[in-house]
């Protein structure tokens, strides 16, 4: 067994946040040191509120838990109460959670973890805005080739916009701090919708969680359930796209996912088109490469892998 690797999420759960911080506990290839937590789908006392609830949900009280940024870098904070309700995990009725949040900021823990450790044996997982992240950089640009990886979801190309018609919602509510994050030299690896919305919970893939018969796969179920309604509305597919779970199956089975290296450049003036992934696809920039874009996955062998780990918590 290769050594497990050494991950932060950075998250503002949401469901499918929940659905990734779950994948990522169930799974032996990566060690989460720790979880941050942004203002993003809802403010950040709810994202902070919402991570706790997760980590009590699988029974990992254990789970070191630093609040970030509770607002973006120049801008007024746009959340998305509309998709994940008003908890930002509507659905599951779970209980309030009771674990302790640490008293460091999220972004001083990022920076003296960084330093801490080995050069380039972290990997850090956005799941929200990249706030924190930015912030991170522009307190210790140091910590940029400390860094082993920052895989993240957020962006589009093809699938356009979903927050607005060229904007990804992630990138949209902070792309000042996304220009940071694309700009800062590290290893990038984005899970952009193009991928994520093949990443569907149709009714028998939910059948599948809640089959599970415990707490987490009826959980799960339930917010899928929830968040569903505002897909199969919108888009009219078959169920409800699980994003930031992407994030950590890529991690852990990368051969179930594909892509290209390209220049992704962040708008971050044009009212029009404001947080949009500018994504060198075609190559026909002289641009120079900054991420790993991933365009398609093997949406049944994710969603194999998602069940049988579901399964052990």
């Amino acid at each position: 067994m290769t050594q497990a690797r050494k991950i932060i999420i950075d998250t503002d759960p949401g469901q499918d946040d929940a659905v990734a911080i779950l994948l990522a506990l169930a799974s032996p290839e990566v060690e989460l040191l720790g979880i941050t937590t942004v203002a993003g789908n809802v403010p950040l006392d709810l994202t902070t509120r919402n991570a706790r609830i997760v980590c009590e949900l699988a029974n990992r009280r254990d789970v070191a838990i630093y609040a970030g940024c509770e607002r973006p870098l120049g801008r007024t904070l746009v959340t998305a109460e509309h998709v994940h309700g008003k908890t930002g995990l509507d659905g599951p009725v779970l209980p309030e959670p009771t674990m302790p949040i640490k008293d460091q900021h999220g972004v001083d823990y990022i920076i003296d973890t960084l330093r801490a450790a080995p050069e380039k044996s972290i990997t850090l997982c956005p799941l929200g805005p990249l706030t924190n992240i930015a912030t991170a950089l522009q307190k210790a640009p140091d910590i940029a080739e400390r860094i082993q990886e920052i895989v993240l979801m957020g962006g589009a190309y093809f699938e356009v916009g979903n927050i607005t018609p060229t904007a990804e919602f992630n990138i949209y509510v902070d792309p000042e701090a996304a220009k940071i994050v694309f700009d800062c030299g590290a290893p990038i690896t984005v899970l952009p919708l193009d991928v994520t919305h093949k990443a569907l919970v149709t009714p028998p893939r939910n059948d599948a969680f809640r089959d599970l018969g415990t707490p987490v796969g009826r959980a799960v179920a339930e917010m899928t359930d929830f968040f569903e309604r505002f897909d199969l509305e919108k888009y009219g597919s078959e169920g409800a796209p699980l994003h930031d779970p992407c994030v950590i199956g890529y991690l852990i089975a990368p051969k179930l996912f594909s892509g290209r290296k390209i220049n992704v450049e962040i708008e971050t003036q044009s009212d029009l088109t404001r947080g949009m992934t500018v994504a060198d696809w075609w190559g026909v920039t002289d641009r120079p490469a900054n991420a790993y874009f991933i365009g398609d996955l093997d949406a049944d062998g994710f969603f194999a892998l998602l069940a049988e780990r579901l399964a052990k918590l």
